[in-house]
């Protein structure tokens, strides 16, 4: 029977190949690069790239909205990662994501502070607040997939935790291609309703992760 079981740990250990360096992180960005081709595909089908692109490039608020959503999901999709290991707790430092939040409220509150009163509402709802966060949830979705296929196939252990970073990352990664299409140019309004329709996807993520996540 000792010899029969060392026979099977020898034949196991013969078959197993060394993982290559980084091989989680490439997973989850090979997902997450195919998962915004779709959503940019959808996007530009559905919504169009904005007529006047070329000249936004040249503006301040698309790279307020851009570094605004492209940091969240950079530190969200970092995070994500730590958690596709078994046994890790979230990073200490992911309240970082908080910064991104506060600088755009410090903008949101100066713009407030150089407009009239009888501009305020504007400043905070545009012309698309109804429709945003439906937006960039939906074009969210694709990403959300791809990530959740990636991570279901490698070993997290706190499952709502990582579906619901998952989740985020998703969203901000769809915010960041709805900027090629979204017109809205103030703090307030990112603020509101473009972080409404990222909290959607993280909060899917934490609904799911604890299903489609187990292993």
């Amino acid at each position: 029977m000792t010899m029969q079981t060392e026979r099977l740990i020898n034949d196991l250990a013969e078959k197993l190949r060394p993982v290559p360096a980084r091989a989680v992180e490439r997973r989850f960005l090979l997902a997450l690069a195919a998962g915004m081709t779709v959503s940019g595909v959808l996007m530009a089908a559905s919504l169009g790239i904005r007529h006047d692109f070329v000249a936004a490039l040249h503006g301040y608020a698309f790279w307020m909205k851009s570094g605004y959503v492209g940091s969240m999901a950079a530190l969200a999709a970092a995070a994500t990662v730590r958690l596709a290991r078994p046994d890790t707790v979230p990073p200490r430092w992911l309240w970082l994501i908080c910064l991104p939040v506060l600088t755009i409220a410090a903008l949101a509150g100066m713009q407030m502070a150089e407009s009239p009163p009888t501009d305020w509402a504007a400043l905070w709802l545009g012309k698309t607040w109804k429709i945003c966060p439906f937006l960039v949830f939906g074009l969210s979705i694709p990403i959300f997939i791809a990530l959740m296929r990636a991570l279901a196939k490698l070993a997290p252990t706190r499952l709502r935790a990582c579906g619901g970073l998952a989740g985020v990352t998703a969203g901000a990664t769809a915010a960041l291609v709805y900027c090629l299409h979204c017109p809205e140019s103030t703090a307030g309004f990112l603020l509101v309703w473009y972080s409404a329709g990222i909290g959607l996807s993280g909060l899917l993520g934490a609904l799911l992760g604890p299903r489609f996540l187990r292993w």
